[in-house]
């Protein structure tokens, strides 16, 4: 043992046997010789709750199984819990935070257009013929002559039917079968032979042929309105993609023929804060405040007095008919590096009116990736930016249709930008572009084509609410002076007072805007957290309880990997290789294990040397005949069977 003093050695001195190891001696690796008295470790130690009653109550096998029971629903209980944490995470909910700010405000840009094209004498000679061919439509359909609004000369009517391709068309509409017969027998009479036609009953329209005229359809309207400006239009559509340049020409004194006063933040504007582009439906539009501005215009105040004052010329000389049929102008606010979606987000001015628009900002922050279906600069959407601006999701849409119609009909529609080596849509070079456009346009709005889904929305949006305001100006008593003055300082005369001017004012009515933004809602501390305070509800334990948790596990995997292999030794091991490999089958059906693996040893005299019994070997008698002589065997010789460690001398 150890601490023991060694004896001296005699003459014939016995040599000593190996020392085993004591109780005090610790390994570097220990483990339990049993489940079982693993088990009784873990719950005499542990620092979770409620696991020592298990050992505590083992007399007692009623509050042994209810302790069980409990300490399992426990178990399951948390990591049903747990479970529910992971769910809510992997989610990825969000949270909205609202923030109010105040502070100076960039001013947006403004778009304005005149609704005109072009001047009717410009484009005269290329509408001549379309002109003509509208005017006997009108007469043939509704007996009406248009000589006074179309000026285009007269010409034979015979020859006028042929000379452009899908005409106009009064289309009967065919009445349910039971409407029908419900109608003649109601009003049943000899005039039924020859009734009258009723203009409900029929529909204006066009027909659209694909390529080989296998497949066509008729583009109808119910009001002749529309259906008389939509083919117009049309037609319109195609004369345009024939010009070199579909810009007209831009006079000097263009913007001072429109836009008679200008003042922002009271200070006249100059050149430097607007630009020019042109629209094919809405003509000369101006931007001002854009991105090209030398300088952008700052609010540091709200109110009419601190915003942008427009004084516009609205007089319809020079328009063109059947095009601009809405007297006015036409307004858009929009961001600086926005393009100007005249017909998504425009608004049209009253002629005699002066209209106060009041804006107030707001701010949206979005979260991308798992958090939301946006994007943060459009890199990744699989649509080309055909506007070369910033990416906004009304840019990708359009692009989206736009690629498309290249694609589906072989040209561009003239209303968004074209790629290079791209011709506009002429039924001239592509004589089913028409036929092709009004399907393409029936799948866009279905979203057959994808557009609304492949565009998402951005993460980061500024918008403006807009809210109007509208009163008489000039007023009726101050309405010569004005006129007046208007008329020598832009040396214009106005012939329609009421109908020739109109006056905007934009401001923003308050400096405070708000930001909507975005936030996880359970970020991985919340997690965390969460999760130990379910573990401390249900055991009031730590992550040092977790940590034991997985140290029980690695002894239980241990002890079982140990167990497979001492069986698999005492199965398989080759009895075959003389007196020793005897010797050591026989031993190793159940080897001693050292003192250190068993804490509570089962008698004190267990670690005196010396012969022990060996009631657990289960050596087969043949194994025997192999250790000692042919001679009787003594009670020495049977101690070295049970120990290989002794040998027939120290016996």
């Amino acid at each position: 043992m150890k601490g023991d003093k060694r004896k001296e050695p005699g003459p014939d001195p016995e040599p000593a046997a190996p020392q085993q190891p004591t109780e005090e001696e610790e390994a570097l690796i220990e483990f339990h010789r049993s489940y079982r008295e693993l088990f009784e470790f873990f719950c005499n130690n542990t620092t979770i709750h409620g696991a020592i009653r298990l050992v505590c109550s083992q007399h007692n096998r009623m509050k042994t199984a209810f302790w069980a029971v409990l300490w399992l629903c426990t178990f399951g209980m948390m990591y049903w819990q747990f479970g529910l944490l992971f769910q809510e995470y992997f989610s990825y909910p969000v949270s909205l935070n609202i923030n109010l700010n105040s502070d100076k405000l960039v001013f947006p840009a403004v778009s304005i257009c005149t609704l005109n094209p072009y001047r009717y004498t410009e484009i005269k000679e290329e509408l001549e013929e379309l002109d003509r061919i509208t005017e006997q439509t009108l007469f043939d359909l509704y007996k009406f002559n248009s000589s006074n609004t179309l000026v285009a000369p007269a010409r034979g009517r015979r020859d006028l039917r042929e000379a452009l391709p899908h005409p106009l068309q009064r289309l009967p509409v065919s009445a349910p079968p039971h409407a029908a017969r419900s109608a003649r027998s109601a009003t049943s009479s000899v005039r039924d032979n020859n009734p009258k036609v009723n203009r409900k009953d029929w529909k204006i329209g066009f027909q659209l042929c694909n390529q080989n005229k296998s497949d066509c359809f008729y583009q109808t309207y119910s009001s002749g309105v529309d259906a008389v400006r939509e083919w117009y239009r049309f037609h319109y559509i195609n004369i345009l993609a024939r010009r070199q340049d579909t810009s007209p020409s831009l006079e000097e004194d263009a913007l001072g023929k429109f836009i008679f006063a200008c003042r922002f933040n009271q200070v006249s504007c100059n050149e430097a804060n607007y630009s020019h582009f042109h629209h094919p439906i809405y003509g000369n539009c101006y931007t001002f405040n854009d991105k090209n501005s030398s300088n952008l215009w700052m609010s540091s105040m709200p109110g009419v007095n601190h915003g942008l004052s427009l004084t516009l010329r609205t007089e319809q000389n020079d328009f063109i008919p059947l095009v601009s049929t809405v007297t006015g102008a036409r307004v858009m606010v929009h961001g600086q590096n926005e393009p100007a979606f005249m017909d998504d987000g425009g608004f049209n001015l009253r002629p005699g009116v002066e209209t106060s628009i009041s804006m107030s900002k707001e701010a949206v922050d979005r979260l991308g990736d798992n958090y939301g279906d946006c994007t943060e600069n459009g890199s990744e959407i699989p649509v080309e930016n055909l506007y070369l601006t910033k990416y906004t999701q009304q840019v990708c849409i359009h692009s989206c249709f736009q690629e498309s119609m290249i694609r589906e009909c072989g040209c561009a529609y003239i209303f968004y930008p074209r790629p290079h080596n791209v011709d506009f849509c002429d039924y001239r070079k592509h004589d089913s572009w028409g036929y092709c456009y009004y399907k393409l346009q029936d799948a866009f709005s279905s979203d057959r084509l994808g557009c609304f889904t492949k565009c998402r929305k951005p993460c980061s949006v500024t918008m403006y609410k807009l809210s109007a305001g509208y009163s008489r100006w000039p007023s009726v008593t101050s309405q010569d002076w004005v006129f007046e003055m208007l008329s020598r300082q832009n040396n214009y005369t106005i012939k329609d007072k009421r109908n020739g001017v109109a006056k905007l004012n934009i401001f923003f009515k308050e400096l405070n805007y708000k930001t909507n933004s975005e936030s996880p809602s359970v970020t991985m501390v919340t997690l965390l957290s969460n999760l130990g305070g379910q573990w401390s509800l249900w055991f009031g334990s730590s992550v040092l309880s977790v940590v034991e948790m997985a140290e029980l596990v690695f002894d239980l995997l241990a002890i079982t990997f140990l167990m497979l292999i001492r069986r698999v030794r005492s199965r398989y091991w080759s009895p075959g290789r003389g007196g020793r490999a005897g010797q050591e089958v026989a031993s190793a059906s159940a080897p001693p294990l050292p003192s250190h693996f068993c804490p509570h040893p089962a008698s004190p005299s267990s670690s005196l040397p010396g012969p022990a019994p060996a009631p657990a070997l289960a050596a087969p008698p043949p194994a025997y005949a192999t250790l000692g002589p042919p001679s009787s065997p003594s009670p020495s010789g049977s101690a070295a069977a049970s120990n290989p460690a002794y040998t027939p001398e120290e016996a």
